[in-house]
C-alpha cells in the first residue's frame, strides 16, 4: 500500500513581502515661457539662495545641454513636446497657428469652436486640446490610476494651459485679458469650481496695478547685467512715453487687464492661482499622485518687448527667483517637504534683438514676412493676372495658395515654386530655401535637417522651407522673436527637484522630448503615446 504524505512547506526565509509602489504625492511641471539656458548662469549671483532656481539647480538635477529637437521652436510646439515627449511631426501642434490644408482655413493650436467660455462672457474660453493628437504624461497618470489622480493646469497663457494638462485633465485654467479674471471651457466643465469663483473675487490683478514697476535692485546691478534702460530697439508696450523705469500701473485699474502679462506680476497673479488650486482642489492629500502644469507666461511677453539683454529682463528674473522660491515654501508646508517632484523647464529661447547686436558687430538682423508676402504677391498678381497665390509664411514655411493653384490651368505649380525659391533665396537675410517635398533630398547639415523634419506634419504645414541665417529672426526695429533651430532659441533649462530625485549635473545631450518619459519612468506608468524620447537615468534615485 502506498501512503502519500502532504505536509505543509517550510515558509521561505528572507523574503520580503511586496510592497505598495512607492511615488511622490504631486509633480510639479514648471514652464517659464522664453527662458533662455544661460539666463541659469547669467543671473546667477543675483538669485537668492532662499529663492527657486539656486534651490532647484543646488538641491535638485540640473541637465545642462537639453535641446529642442524641432522646429520651428514656439510656445504651443513647446509645452506640447515637453508634455508628451514627441515633436509636432507626431503631435501635430507644429506651431500657435498655422494653415490646415484639409479644412482649407487657419488654425489656432487650441481653438474649438465646439464649446463656450466659462467664466466670462467672452470667446476668450473657445478654446480645447482637440488639435493635439496624442496623449501628455498627465494624461497618462490619469490612465494608470483609473482617473483617481487629479492634474490641473494653470497659465496666463491658454495654450500654455491646455496642452499641458492634456486631453483627461480635471480642470485647465487660463487668463481673460478682457476681464482679469480666470477662465476655462465647457470642454472641462459648465461652472468654474468655488475655489476659482473665490480667486477671481480677489481681483488681483487691479490690486498688483496698485502701484509701479520700479527697479527690484539696487542700479548697480542693471548698468552692471544690462545694457541701458532706454534703448531705441526695444519696444513699449505701456505707450510711447513709457521707456523707462518706473512704469505706472494705476491707470490700468479696471480699464486694461492685458498689460499685466507684460509686467513681473503676472508671475505673482499665475503663482497665487497654482496655490489656490492646490489648495482648492486638495492636490497631493489624496492616495494617488497628484498633477500640477504650471506655467509663467510674463517673461515671454517681457523679452518680446524689451529683448534679453534688458533691464525689464533682469527684473523679471530677479522677481521671478523670489516667486518661485516662494511657492516651493508653500509646497513644503502644504504637501510635505521631498513628497513632491518638480521639474522646471522653457518652451523655448529667444534671440537678442538686432539693433543690439548690431550696435556691438555681431552677426543679425530682421526678415518681415508680411513685407515679403506682400511684395511677392504684388509680382507674381502682375506676371499671371492672379492675387493671393502666397498666402502667408507661417513658422518659416511659405504656405502657397494650393486651391487656386489647382483650379487655375494656367499657373503652374512647378513654375511659382520655383520663381519663389529664387525670390526668397536672393533676400540677404535668408540662409537656405528649398521645398519641403525635397527635404530628404536636400543637402543640409543633419541637425537642421532633422529639426525640421520633426516640425513637418502635412496637413498643418507649409509648402516652402525658409532658414534665416543664425541671429536673424521675422520682425521690425524694435523688439525680438524665437523660432530658429539655432541654440539661441533651442537650448533650454531642464531642472529636476524633490522626491525621487538624485543631486547632480549633466552636460551630455538631453532633449525636451526626454521630459515626459523620465516622469513617466519616476511614476511607473506608460510613456505617452507619440512620446519619441528616452528616459535620462541619471536623474533618478
Amino acid at each position: 500500500m502506498v501512503v502519500t504524505s502532504f505536509g505543509q512547506a517550510k515558509p521561505a526565509q528572507n523574503v520580503v513581502a511586496p510592497q505598495t509602489l512607492a511615488r511622490p504625492k504631486l509633480v510639479v511641471g514648471i514652464v517659464i515661457d522664453q527662458m533662455r539656458w544661460d539666463y541659469l548662469y547669467r543671473y546667477y549671483n543675483i538669485f537668492k539662495a532662499t529663492g527657486g532656481f539656486k534651490r532647484l539647480m543646488n538641491d535638485g538635477f540640473t541637465c545642462d545641454n537639453t535641446l529642442i529637437p524641432y522646429t520651428p521652436t514656439v510656445t504651443a510646439a513647446g509645452h506640447a513636446s515637453i508634455y508628451t515627449g514627441s515633436v509636432p511631426a507626431i503631435d501635430g501642434i507644429v506651431g500657435n497657428d498655422w494653415y490646415d490644408n484639409l479644412q482649407h482655413k487657419m488654425v489656432y493650436c487650441t481653438a474649438d469652436t465646439t464649446v463656450n467660455t466659462v467664466g466670462s462672457t467672452t470667446n476668450e474660453g473657445k478654446m480645447s486640446p482637440n488639435n493635439l493628437l496624442v496623449t501628455t504624461i498627465t494624461d497618462e497618470l490619469r490612465l494608470a490610476t483609473n482617473f483617481q489622480s487629479k492634474v490641473i493646469g494653470v497659465a496666463l497663457k491658454d495654450r500654455a494651459s491646455i496642452l499641458p494638462a492634456g486631453h483627461s485633465a480635471t480642470g485647465a485654467y487660463w487668463y481673460d485679458h478682457q476681464t482679469g479674471d480666470f477662465i476655462t471651457s465647457t470642454y472641462y466643465s459648465s461652472d468654474l469650481p468655488d475655489w476659482v469663483k473665490a480667486f477671481n473675487k480677489r481681483k488681483m490683478a487691479d490690486s498688483l496695478y496698485n502701484g509701479t514697476w520700479d527697479m527690484f535692485l539696487p542700479r548697480d546691478i542693471y548698468e552692471q547685467y544690462s545694457t541701458e534702460d532706454n534703448t531705441p530697439y526695444e519696444g513699449k508696450p505701456f505707450g510711447k512715453d513709457s521707456s523707462v523705469f518706473p512704469y505706472d500701473l494705476t491707470k490700468y485699474i479696471g480699464k486694461d487687464y492685458s498689460k499685466i502679462a507684460s509686467t513681473p506680476y503676472g508671475n505673482t497673479l499665475t503663482a497665487e492661482m497654482a496655490e489656490a488650486a492646490v489648495t482648492g482642489e486638495g492636490l497631493g492629500k489624496g492616495s494617488n499622485t497628484d498633477f500640477l502644469a504650471v506655467s509663467f507666461s510674463s517673461p515671454d511677453y517681457i523679452g518680446h518687448a524689451f529683448g534679453a539683454n534688458s533691464w525689464e529682463q533682469l527684473d523679471d528674473f530677479a522677481r521671478l527667483d523670489e516667486t518661485l522660491g516662494k511657492f516651493l515654501d508653500f509646497l513644503d508646508a502644504t504637501i510635505g517637504k521631498n513628497q513632491y517632484t518638480v521639474f522646471l523647464t522653457a518652451d523655448h529661447g529667444v534671440a537678442h534683438i538686432a539693433g543690439f547686436m548690431k550696435e556691438y558687430g555681431l552677426p543679425s538682423g530682421t526678415f518681415n514676412n508680411a513685407a515679403v508676402v506682400k511684395q511677392m504677391n504684388t509680382i507674381l498678381k502682375n506676371k499671371y493676372g492672379k492675387d493671393g497665390i502666397i498666402r502667408g509664411i507661417i513658422n518659416y514655411q511659405v504656405a502657397l495658395n494650393n486651391e487656386l493653384l489647382d483650379t487655375t490651368e494656367f499657373l503652374n505649380r512647378n513654375d511659382i515654386i520655383d520663381w519663389v525659391t529664387g525670390y526668397l533665396q536672393n533676400q540677404d537675410a535668408v540662409a537656405r530655401v528649398f521645398t519641403l517635398e525635397d527635404l530628404p533630398a536636400t543637402p543640409l547639415n543633419s541637425k537642421q535637417k532633422e529639426m525640421i523634419t520633426n516640425g513637418y506634419y502635412p496637413q498643418r504645414s507649409g509648402d516652402i522651407q525658409i532658414i534665416l541665417k543664425p541671429g536673424y529672426y521675422d520682425g521690425g526695429t524694435t523688439g525680438t522673436t524665437h523660432g530658429s533651430w539655432a541654440p539661441y532659441d533651442a537650448h533650454i533649462p531642464l531642472l529636476f527637484y524633490g522626491w525621487g530625485i538624485k543631486h547632480g549635473k549633466l552636460n551630455r545631450e538631453t532633449y525636451m522630448t526626454d521630459i515626459s518619459p523620465t516622469i513617466a519612468a519616476l511614476l511607473h506608468i506608460q510613456m505617452p503615446s507619440g512620446s519619441i524620447g528616452h528616459v535620462i537615468e541619471d536623474v533618478i534615485k
